[in-house]
């Protein structure tokens, strides 16, 4: 059985729920829950980073696909998300690539207060622990650990090849501006993945007011008067609740956060009802506007130079 209440409850334990959490249970003073449909991390596959693949279409992979898409001939889409602690931070590529500094500003001259990127990037900032050291877009001394990676010849000739082509020299895309080519720095220290089960969890699972919850799927929030109160949960096969005295707080990411909601009754009032869910909050936003950045992968045998042996160029 689960404990009746916690002041804050978290859902999902992804790139910012292990943050959040981790964040939150600093106070001493405060009981913090961290709820993962998903298992710990501890498949090597996890850790190695050129083993990231081995978890796609594996337990530890939602595997989700799209809607069949006009724009692909009617085709679904295969859409990888983490099913573990750390979410699709245990899983993805390890480019450590920010928001633009506009899409921050925008939010801001919006009307949401202290989004601006002036406003964030400290944050940014505090979070690091970059191997180039501390400057004005960087810092040092944080949880995430983030390094330049090795790069083998035959990218730095890629990247040569590209601005002879006209296209702008980038050493830094969480810099002055993201447009440009270049070589990504990447969430990683000495040969491991750091993702934010690493980064923000894993050194503070001693504290006595942080409970992780693993292989423990969120169904639907419970409400006290128009306010959350709590989730109710499947945890090994059981229902219970787990009660928030303060706060329940949804990191579930960009797909199950929304179906959370709507599961939940939030969301459009009329498709709520179409699926036999009697609506709390008429909110035809939630589960809208979803862009993602699918990308193409071309392979080309490539010789790079006498002496220099073969290679492949991957160009996405």
């Amino acid at each position: 059985m689960i404990r009746d209440e916690f002041d804050y409850v978290v859902i999902g334990a992804g790139s910012a729920g292990c943050a959040v959490a981790g964040r939150l249970s600093e106070d001493p003073a405060v009981e913090v829950a961290l709820i993962e449909a998903g298992p710990s991390d501890s498949n090597p596959a996890i850790h190695v980073p050129a083993r990231f693949w081995e978890q796609q279409k594996s337990t530890l992979d939602w595997d989700f696909e799209s809607e069949p898409e006009p724009a692909l001939n009617g085709r679904r889409t295969y859409l990888p998300r983490g099913r573990v602690l750390g979410g699709t931070s245990s899983m993805n590529t390890m480019l450590y690539v920010r928001g633009a500094a506009e899409d921050y500003d925008s939010w801001a001259a919006a009307g949401c207060d202290g989004w601006s990127f002036d406003d964030v990037l400290p944050l940014f900032k505090r979070s690091e622990d970059n191997a180039r050291g501390e400057s004005r877009f960087h810092g040092v001394g944080g949880p995430l650990a983030i390094e330049d990676p090795a790069v083998p010849a035959l990218l730095s000739h890629w990247v040569a090849a590209a601005e002879e082509a006209g296209h702008p020299a980038n050493d830094d895309f969480n810099g002055e501006a993201q447009d440009g080519v270049g070589v990504y720095q990447v969430t990683q220290r000495g040969g491991r993945r750091a993702s934010s089960s690493t980064a923000f969890l894993g050194p503070n699972l001693g504290r006595p007011n942080l409970t992780v919850l693993t292989c423990t799927q969120a169904l639907r929030l419970q409400w006290i008067g128009g306010r959350a109160s709590g989730v109710e949960v499947d945890r090994f096969g059981d229902a219970e609740v787990v009660r928030a005295a303060r706060e329940v707080i949804v990191c579930a990411g960009a797909y199950l956060s929304p179906q959370l909601l709507m599961l939940s009754g939030v969301g459009p009032a009329d498709h709520l009802r179409e699926m036999g869910i009697e609506p709390v909050l008429d909110n035809p936003a939630v589960g809208e506007n979803l862009m993602d950045h699918p990308g193409c992968f071309l392979n080309y045998p490539a010789r790079i130079g006498a002496g220099e042996g073969k290679g492949w160029v991957e160009a996405g």
